[in-house]
C-alpha cells in the first residue's frame, strides 16, 4: 500500500513523474541550498588572512573561466537578490570629504581651529548614500610622467582665477592651454627654484649634493603644507619617499593638487590630534611656509614632530618670518625664533645649520640626553603610550625613548635587503618576511598579466603611441588597503614599476606600520569603518587581500566601505580584491550596486580563494 506522502506526490505530478521532472527537482533543491546557505552567513564570512596564490597567466583560459564564474553567480542571484543601483550625489558633493564638515563641527561646539580637524563622529550618518560624481569638466589624468607636471584644471577644486590672483611665490605656474595647468621647478619655496633649495638643504646637513640623501639615511620625508608638491616631486625623482600632509581646505586643496599630480599626499593637521603614524617614523620633517606656529599650545606641535622623527633625523624649517639677518625687523624676527630655539633644547635637538630663511635642527641619537636635562623639562611618555597612534590627543611628553627601533638613521643598512637583526626588532622572522615578498612578486606578475588585456581592450592605443608595458602609464598610485609587511610595495620596486603605494594597516590588526615605514615606504594607520582622509578621485587602483574577511568581525557596514572605495577611486580606475569565495560573492553584489564592471576569477588551485577584478566606469551624468 502506498504511503501518504507518495499519494500527495502523485496528486501533484501524476502517477508516473518523468525522469526530467525528477532531475529538475534535484537541481532546484541543490541551487536553493547553495543560495540560502551563502546568504545565511554573516555580511562577510570570517577567515584568516592567506597569501595570494598563483593566478593563471594564460589570459584566454582566464577569460573563459571568468565568464563561467560570472554566469554561475548571475544564475544563482537572479530573481533572489535584485539589488538597486545607487544614484549620483548632487553637484555640491563633487569634492566631498567625510569627517571634515566644518559647519557641522562648529555646531557641535568645536572652536579654536578644531573645527578644521577630523571629527568622523560628527559627520557620521549625515546625508544619503550616493556615488560622488566627477566634475563636468573632469578628464582622465595624463600619462605618467607627463601627468606629474601637467594636470587638467577641471579635475581639481581650485580654479585658475584663484591661482592667478593668489600672488604667492609658492603658487607660480604656467598655463599651457585653456584647460591645463603646468608646474615647473620655479614654483617652489624660494627664488632660486626647488632644485637649488634641495641642494642647499643637503649642503646644510653636510652632504655634497641632494643625490646623497639616501646614503645619509634620509629615505622618507614628511612634507607639511606642501603647496603644489614641487619639493616632494623633486625628492621622488631622487628615490626619496616624500609624503605631503596638509589641513583640509574648503577650496584650493594642496593635498588634492599633489595627488592629482600623482604624488603621495593625505589630509593631516597639527591642531589637536596626533598624526596616524607611530613614533620614529620619518627621517626628515619639512616645513616651508607651512603656516604652523610651532611654539603654540606650549610647544605641543613641535613635540609631535619629535614623536614621528627618528633619532638623528632632521627638522627643516623655512620661513621668511623668522629670518634673523638682513632686515630692519631683525630684532622682531629673532624674538619669534627664540621660543622655538628654547623648546628645541628641551627636547634634545641641536641647531645644525642656518642659512638665509632656512633653519635645520637635528634630533639627538643619545637616549640618555633626556635623563640629563634640567628639572622642569618635558617629561618622558609612559611605556606603551604610543602603541597605536590613531588620532589620539596630542600629548606633552617625549615618545619613543624605550622603543627597540631607537637607532640613528645614519646607522641603518642602505640596501633593500634586511638582515635578521633588523627584522627581529619588529618581531618578524626572516623566512616569513622573504616568503611574503616572493608571494607578492609572483602575485604582481599575475595581476599584470591579468590586467594587461583588460586595460588594452578598454584603452585602445592612441595614434602614434608605442605599445607601453603595463600599467599603460595610467596607474600611477595604488592603495594597498591591508598592506601586512608592505610586500606588494616591495614587489613593485623589484619589478621597477613607476608606481608608488599607500600602504594602509587596518586599525585593530597587528600593527606592522613601523616595519613598512622603516623600509622607506609610504604608509598610514586607518580604521576602515571610517572614511579615508583624502579627496575624491585620488587613486588609480585599490588592492586588498583578506580585508573583507577581517571586517566581518568589525562594526562597519560593508556597503559603506564600497561607497568609500568608489569615492577615492578615479573614473576608469581598478580594484583587485582577494578573499574567500563567500566574501567575494557578496563583494561582487556590492560592486554591482555601485555600477562597477566586475569579474570573478577562480584561481583553479584547489583553494576557496577568489579574485574580484573591478573597474569603475566614467559616469558623466
Amino acid at each position: 500500500m502506498r504511503s501518504s506522502w507518495f499519494n500527495k506526490f502523485s496528486l501533484i505530478f501524476g502517477p508516473r513523474p518523468s525522469l526530467s521532472w525528477l532531475l529538475l527537482c534535484v537541481v532546484s533543491i541543490v541551487a536553493l541550498i547553495v543560495v540560502f546557505g551563502s546568504s545565511s552567513s554573516n555580511e562577510f564570512d570570517s577567515v584568516t588572512l592567506t597569501p595570494v596564490p598563483n593566478i593563471f597567466t594564460n589570459y584566454r583560459i582566464l577569460k573563459e573561466r571568468a565568464a563561467i564564474d560570472y554566469l554561475e553567480l548571475r544564475s544563482l542571484s537572479s530573481g533572489i537578490n535584485r539589488l538597486r543601483e545607487f544614484g549620483l550625489c548632487s553637484k555640491e558633493r563633487e569634492n566631498y570629504v567625510p569627517c571634515y564638515n566644518v559647519s557641522a563641527n562648529l555646531l557641535a561646539g568645536f572652536k579654536d581651529r578644531e573645527e578644521f580637524d577630523r571629527h568622523c563622529e560628527v559627520s557620521r550618518a549625515r546625508g544619503s548614500r550616493c556615488l560622488v560624481r566627477p566634475p563636468k569638466e573632469y578628464k582622465i589624468p595624463l600619462r605618467w610622467p607627463a601627468g606629474r607636471d601637467v594636470i587638467w584644471s577641471g579635475n581639481v577644486k581650485i580654479t585658475k582665477d584663484q591661482f592667478l590672483s593668489s600672488g604667492s611665490m609658492t603658487k607660480r605656474l604656467m598655463l599651457l592651454e585653456e584647460n591645463q595647468i603646468a608646474f615647473h621647478s620655479e614654483d617652489g619655496l624660494n627664488f632660486d627654484g626647488v632644485k637649488d633649495y634641495s641642494r642647499q638643504i643637503a649642503e646644510m646637513i653636510g652632504l655634497g649634493s641632494d643625490f646623497e640623501f639616501l646614503q645619509a639615511g634620509v629615505r622618507n620625508v614628511l612634507d607639511i603644507g606642501c603647496g603644489f608638491g614641487s619639493f616632494g616631486a623633486h625628492l621622488v625623482s631622487l628615490k626619496v619617499m616624500a609624503v605631503c600632509i596638509a589641513e583640509y581646505e574648503v577650496s584650493g586643496s594642496q593635498v588634492q593638487l599633489a595627488l592629482e599630480r600623482g604624488l603621495p599626499a593625505m589630509i593631516g593637521a597639527f591642531i589637536s590630534k596626533q598624526l596616524p603614524y607611530p613614533s620614529l617614523s620619518f627621517d626628515m620633517v619639512h616645513c616651508a611656509q607651512c603656516g604652523i606656529v610651532w611654539d603654540k599650545k606650549d610647544g605641543l606641535f613641535l613635540i609631535e614632530v619629535d614623536r614621528v622623527l627618528r633619532p638623528g633625523g632632521y627638522f627643516v624649517l623655512t620661513s621668511p618670518t623668522i629670518k634673523s639677518q638682513g632686515s630692519s625687523l631683525g630684532g622682531k624676527k629673532r624674538s619669534m625664533l627664540t621660543p622655538i630655539k628654547e623648546l628645541s633644547q628641551k627636547i634634545c635637538w641641536s641647531l645644525l645649520a642656518q642659512q638665509d630663511e632656512t633653519f635645520i635642527w637635528q634630533k639627538t641619537v643619545d637616549v640618555h640626553c633626556f635623563s640629563s636635562r634640567k628639572q622642569g623639562a618635558i617629561p618622558l611618555c609612559k611605556e606603551g603610550n604610543d602603541a597605536q597612534s590613531y588620532y589620539q590627543p596630542l600629548v606633552p611628553c617625549i615618545s619613543g625613548t624605550t622603543s627597540k627601533r631607537w637607532f640613528p638613521i645614519q646607522n641603518r643598512s642602505s640596501g633593500s635587503q634586511w638582515n635578521s637583526a633588523e627584522l627581529e626588532v619588529h618581531g618578524v622572522q626572516p623566512d616569513d618576511f622573504y616568503e611574503d615578498l616572493q608571494i607578492w612578486m609572483s602575485a604582481l606578475r599575475n595581476y599584470w598579466s591579468l590586467l594587461t588585456p583588460l586595460i588594452f581592450s578598454d584603452h585602445p592605443k592612441r595614434p602614434g603611441d608605442e605599445d607601453p608595458l603595463p600599467p599603460f602609464n595610467m596607474i600611477r598610485n595604488v592603495m594597498d588597503m591591508n598592506a601586512h609587511y608592505g610586500g606588494l610595495n616591495a614587489a613593485f620596486l623589484e619589478a621597477k614599476k613607476s608606481v608608488w603605494v599607500m600602504n594602509v594597516v587596518p586599525f585593530k590588526t597587528r600593527n606592522t606600520l613601523p616595519l613598512i615605514l622603516d623600509q622607506g615606504f609610504a604608509g598610514v594607520l586607518h580604521d576602515w569603518c571610517e572614511p579615508f582622509p583624502t579627496y575624491p578621485r585620488t587613486y588609480d587602483m585599490l588592492h586588498a587581500n583578506g580585508l573583507l574577511s577581517h571586517l566581518a568581525s568589525e562594526r562597519c557596514k560593508p556597503m559603506d566601505l564600497f561607497l568609500e572605495m568608489d569615492r577615492i577611486l578615479r573614473p576608469e580606475g581598478w580594484v583587485v580584491l582577494s578573499d574567500e569565495v563567500g566574501a567575494i560573492e557578496k563583494a561582487r553584489a556590492f560592486a554591482t550596486q555601485i555600477r562597477w564592471d566586475a569579474r570573478v576569477i577562480d584561481l583553479q588551485n584547489g583553494s576557496d580563494q577568489r579574485l574580484l577584478v573591478c573597474q569603475k566606469p566614467f559616469l558623466k551624468k
